[in-house]
Parts: structure tokens; C-alpha cells; sequence
């Protein structure tokens, strides 16, 4: 990336142009890119291709979550668990857990963190990137699921 060149600052603010900010913002995100790599090649490295793999979702499960389905559906099934089982281990019940899947209700977070625990994922991995009815998801931090 070349020189950033200010356009105007003061003690709060500094103004760049578009194509300045632009180029900042991108090589920000490639700096989280390369980093996410080194991170996903040192626990490779630590732990072995195949043991470092074993948890990744096949990019056909990938797609259904892009298409609209629902995460704790999609990591349910790819567990090898039915509905009634990863309720019971998860003490929630199953009308419950297929309501959540079925994008009916959202789940406590109470709720998130059992079935996230049993199936070995991280909570955030079983929210939705998108509400149904287009406003954004709801997201997990501090304990609470927080609507966009």
C-alpha cells in the first residue's frame, strides 16, 4: 500500500480520501486474513492436518447455512444427532429445539449454551447470519443474546 496522504486533522478527527480509507480498510481486512491463516496453520502444525480438520464443516454444509438454513440445524445433522437426542442431552425440549431450527423462536441463551456444549461449538457458530424477516441476526456476547 502506498503513503496515506491527510487531507485536513485536527485533535480528534483526520480526514483521508475515499480511495485512501478504501485501501486502509482492505489491507486490514487481508492483515485479519493472513492472521486467521497463521493461526489455522500453527494448530495444524501442532496438532495435525487431520485432527485440526476433524471439526470444519464440509463446504455443502456451509452452502445450506448460506442458503438460509438454519446453523444448529445444519451442525445437529452434521453431528450425526437427532432431534430428540441432542434435546435430551441438551435438557431442552425437542418442540423447542425444532422451533429454533425452524426459525420460530430465537433460544435463550440458557438454551444456545447447552445445545452449543453438546454439539462441541462455539455458541456464536449457532446463530443465524440473518434474522428471517431480513433485519439483522441477533448476536451473543456477555452472556445475552442481543438483537441487532
Amino acid at each position: 500500500m502506498n503513503a496515506v496522504r491527510v487531507l485536513a486533522e485536527t485533535e480528534d478527527t483526520v480526514t483521508l480520501s475515499r480511495a485512501d480509507f478504501e485501501a486502509l480498510v482492505r489491507a486490514r481486512e487481508d492483515a485479519v486474513d493472513s492472521a486467521a491463516m497463521d493461526e489455522a496453520e500453527e494448530r495444524e502444525a501442532r496438532l495435525g492436518k487431520k485432527a485440526a480438520r476433524a471439526d470444519y464443516l464440509p463446504v455443502e454444509a456451509v452452502a445450506r447455512m448460506l442458503d438460509g438454513e438454519h446453523p444448529l440445524k445444519v451442525w445437529r445433522e452434521h453431528r450425526g444427532r437427532s432431534q430428540r437426542s441432542l434435546a435430551a442431552a441438551a435438557d431442552v425440549s425437542a418442540s423447542y429445539l425444532a422451533e429454533i431450527e425452524r426459525g420460530q423462536k430465537p433460544g435463550s441463551a440458557d438454551a444456545l449454551r447447552r445445545l452449543a456444549d453438546v454439539l462441541g461449538v462455539a455458541i456464536e457458530d449457532l446463530l443465524p447470519s440473518s434474522a428471517p424477516d431480513g433485519d439483522e441476526a441477533p448476536t451473543f456476547r456477555e452472556g445475552r443474546i442481543q438483537e441487532g
